[in-house]
């Protein structure tokens, strides 16, 4: 049973191109070496030290930063222990007009009171300014160093500078170990931030996260199982770019470097409109959908990755719309603003953190 639904998950007539075969993928010339997909199952032993590292990483590197900075710990403030509002908690985070209503009626209290309770008691719950400044040095490190590694790695291969080279003889084009470690570290870190949404600060978009994190990996998964390695190394590297820059805004947004902030939320926002808006739909989004189809020709596996991809650009000019208003407030007003996706309520300025997280490769 087991055996018949993978082979009928795996069909060769979906995943490949018109007669070619899993068992051509297995017998690359002598010297080289095809993509298989178990190989690719390292990133699940690799995820959870990834994870680990991310530990370490913030308790004895990045904790010790924030002290230096003086980014403090901080506790905040406790709300008045009451069964009855924290019951209504539980179910409504922000109440509305009819609920306040009823509790001020029910409790004797005044609205407002009621309404500062449950202030109180969201912000209660509030990662300290610590925490994030944690996690995003260490996301910050990480996009660096990938980045760092995938330029390296593309800058000597001739389909950075000529796409039609993604597509010559595929797929029957040999794995070099930079992809395979692209890969394998990509999709580890991809698998780890699976882990750690649960324990990390939680944002309005959870849900959303946890599937745009499902959605990165299935990409990931598949691209390397069909040996669409050299476009995917490229779509990977084009989103990790302007990641960089939003971490490091954040870092600075904590550290109350509000003009370095600024300045940086601005690059950000440039970069973002050049590597997603640009180069991401004009250069490779072309490559795989239109010199992929002139030179290997479509199949069915095809028409859902390239689906994929086009879903991605929606998102990417979604989310420079919400950072466009972000970098315009901090260009106009002289400070990054709050946007929608703010899950506090909080008079310090640590509005940044807020912003949308732009991570799908």
């Amino acid at each position: 049973m087991t055996s018949s639904i993978l082979d009928w998950f795996w069909s060769e007539s979906f995943w490949l191109p018109q007669n070619v075969t899993w068992a051509d993928l297995e017998r690359p010339p002598p010297g080289e070496e095809y993509p298989r997909m178990r190989d690719i199952l390292y990133a699940l032993p690799l995820a959870v030290c990834v994870f680990l590292l991310r530990l370490l990483f913030e308790r004895l590197v990045a904790k010790p930063c924030a002290q230096i900075l003086q980014i403090q710990a901080g506790v905040p403030r406790q709300a008045q222990p009451n069964a009855v509002l924290e019951k209504v908690f539980q179910s409504k985070v922000c109440p509305d007009t009819r609920t306040l209503e009823g509790l001020s009626k029910q409790m004797d209290w005044d609205e407002r009171k009621i309404q500062r309770w449950f202030r109180v008691r969201r912000n209660q719950d509030r990662p300290s300014v610590q925490k994030k400044f944690c996690e995003s040095m260490w996301r910050f490190t990480f996009y660096l160093g990938i980045f760092i590694y995938a330029i390296r790695h593309l800058w000597v291969s001739p389909w950075m500078w000529d796409t039609r080279e993604c597509w010559y003889n595929y797929p029957f084009q040999p794995l070099s170990a930079g992809q395979f470690n692209y890969y394998v570290a990509e999709l580890a870190f991809y698998w780890s931030l699976m882990f750690s949404q649960f324990i990390d600060i939680k944002r309005k978009d959870f849900i959303i996260m946890i599937v745009h994190h499902l959605a990165t990996i299935f990409l990931i998964t598949f691209s390397y199982a069909n040996n669409m390695l050299r476009a995917g190394t490229l779509v990977m590297c084009v989103h990790d770019a302007s990641d960089i820059f939003l971490e490091a805004a954040k870092l600075a947004n904590y550290a109350k470097y509000q003009r370095l902030c600024d300045g940086l939320f601005v690059v950000f926002s440039i970069s973002f409109f050049i590597t997603r808006l640009v180069i991401y739909p004009f250069w490779v989004v072309y490559s795989v959908l239109v010199e992929s189809w002139e030179i290997a020709g479509p199949y069915q596996a095809w028409w859902l990755l390239n689906g994929l991809l086009l879903v991605l650009q929606t998102l990417h000019i979604i989310w420079f719309y919400l950072i466009a208003r972000i970098a315009i407030k901090a260009i106009f007003k002289g400070k990054v603003a709050k946007d929608d996706r703010s899950d506090i309520e909080s008079s310090s300025d640590e509005e940044i953190d807020s912003s949308p997280d732009t991570h799908d490769h």
